[in-house]
C-alpha cells in the first residue's frame, strides 16, 4: 500500500465542533419560537411533557446500581466534598450573581443562573472525563450517583429558599408535583430494576433516544409557554453575551477551587481528579425536568443558562481531561484496575486521543 492511500485525513479536535444533542436543543427552541404550541394543544404537550418527565426519573433509578453507591460510601470524605462543591459552594456563588443585575444579567436571567447553580451534577461526564484523565473513576460514579439522588430533594429545598417567589414560585403543589413527577418514579425505577435492569441495559442505546426525545419534548413546551407569554422580548445578543461571559466566569471558580480545595483537604491525585469533574459540571438531563416543574411558563428563561452552561463544561472539561492525561504519575504511585487498563489496556491509545462531547448529553 502506498504511502498516499496509506495517510489518514487529519480529524478537527473532538472538542471543537458543536454538541449535535446542542442543535437539536436550539432548533427545538427555534420551533418553539416559530410555531409555539397553544390552547389545546398546550394541555396535550404538558400532558406528554409530564409523562416525558415521570419517564424520565423512571429510567434514572433503574439504571442506577444500589450496591455500587453503598459500596462507595466508604469513600465519604470525596463523595461530601462533592457534594460540598455542588449544593454549596455553587448555590453560594449563585447568590453573588445577584450584584449583576440589572448591569449583566436581568432579573429573570439571573434567576436561571441561580438555578444553574442548584442542580446536581452529572454522572456520565464525569466517568468519562476521569477515566480519560487516570483518575479515581470508581469514585467518580459514586459521588454522580450521590450527587444524582439528592438533588431530587435538594435542588427543589435550595430552589425554595434561594429563588422564593421568582418563577412559578414554590408553594404545596409544586412540591407535590416534584414528589409525584420525579420522586416516586425514581424510587420506582429503583424497586423495580431486579426486573427491568437487564432490559435497559441490552437496549441502552434505543432508551438513550427515549431520554433525549423526552428532554427535547420538555424544552419545545418550555419555550411554547414563554412564547406565548411574551417573555423572549427581554433577551438580547449583549444579555446573552454577559451571560456567557459570566458562565465562564463560574466555571473557571469552579474547576479552581474542585482542584486546589481538593488539595487543601489532602486528596491524591486521582481523588482530585474526580473531585474535580464531579465537583465542576451540572446535569443538563436532570435540570431541564426540575425546570419545568419548578417553573411553570417561566422556564425557558429558567433553562436557558443551563443548556449554554452545559456545553461549555463539556469543551473545557474535554480539553483538560486530555491534558491531565498526559501528566507523569508519581513515582511508585499505585495504579489501580481502572487505570490499569486505561494505560494498559488495548484501546489506550484510542482514548486517550481526547474525548468527544458529542454523546455526553447529560
Amino acid at each position: 500500500m502506498s504511502r498516499r492511500t496509506s495517510r489518514r485525513i487529519p480529524a478537527l479536535p473532538s472538542w471543537l465542533p458543536v454538541d449535535p444533542y446542542i442543535l437539536a436543543l436550539i432548533g427545538t427552541v427555534v420551533l418553539a419560537a416559530l410555531l409555539p404550541v397553544s390552547g389545546a394543544g398546550a394541555e396535550v404537550a404538558g400532558g406528554a411533557s409530564t409523562g416525558a418527565v415521570a419517564l424520565l426519573f423512571f429510567l434514572y433509578g433503574a439504571r442506577l446500581s444500589t450496591a455500587e453507591a453503598l459500596d462507595g460510601l466508604r469513600h465519604w470524605r470525596l463523595h461530601l466534598t462533592v457534594l460540598a462543591c455542588t449544593f454549596l459552594v455553587f448555590p453560594l456563588l449563585g447568590l453573588a450573581s445577584h450584584g449583576l443585575v440589572p448591569y449583566v444579567l436581568t432579573p429573570q436571567l439571573q434567576d436561571g443562573f441561580l438555578f444553574l447553580c442548584l442542580v446536581p451534577s452529572t454522572i456520565q461526564s464525569s466517568i468519562a472525563f476521569t477515566s480519560i484523565a487516570r483518575g479515581n473513576v470508581p469514585a467518580a460514579i459514586c459521588a454522580g450517583s450521590f450527587s444524582s439522588i439528592a438533588g431530587i430533594v435538594l435542588t427543589p429545598l435550595l430552589a425554595a429558599a434561594l429563588l422564593g417567589g421568582s418563577g412559578g414560585g414554590f408553594s404545596a403543589d409544586s412540591l407535590m408535583k416534584i414528589v409525584l413527577q420525579l420522586l416516586v418514579p425514581f424510587l420506582a425505577g429503583q424497586l423495580l430494576r431486579r426486573w427491568v435492569g437487564g432490559f435497559i441495559g441490552r437496549h441502552r442505546k434505543v432508551l438513550g433516544y427515549v431520554d433525549r426525545g423526552s428532554i427535547l419534548l420538555v424544552v419545545y413546551t418550555a419555550f411554547s409557554e414563554g412564547m406565548v407569554a411574551g417573555i423572549w422580548h427581554q433577551v438580547t445578543p449583549l444579555r446573552l453575551g454577559a451571560l456567557l461571559g459570566a458562565e465562564a466566569v463560574l466555571l473557571a471558580l469552579m474547576l479552581a477551587i474542585s482542584w486546589y480545595g481538593a488539595k487543601r483537604l489532602g486528596f491524591g491525585r486521582e481523588d482530585r481528579i474526580a473531585i474535580q469533574f464531579a465537583g465542576s459540571k451540572k446535569s443538563l438531563a436532570a435540570g431541564l425536568p426540575m425546570a419545568s416543574v419548578l417553573f411553570g411558563a417561566h422556564a425557558s428563561l429558567a433553562v436557558l443558562p443551563l443548556m449554554l452552561f452545559h456545553q461549555m463544561q463539556l469543551m473545557v472539561c474535554a480539553v483538560i481531561a486530555k491534558r491531565r492525561s498526559r501528566d507523569p504519575l508519581p513515582s511508585g504511585a499505585p495504579v489501580g484496575p481502572a487505570q490499569a487498563e486505561l494505560v494498559n489496556g488495548p484501546s489506550a491509545r484510542h482514548r486517550l486521543n481526547g474525548v468527544s462531547p458529542h454523546s455526553l448529553t447529560e
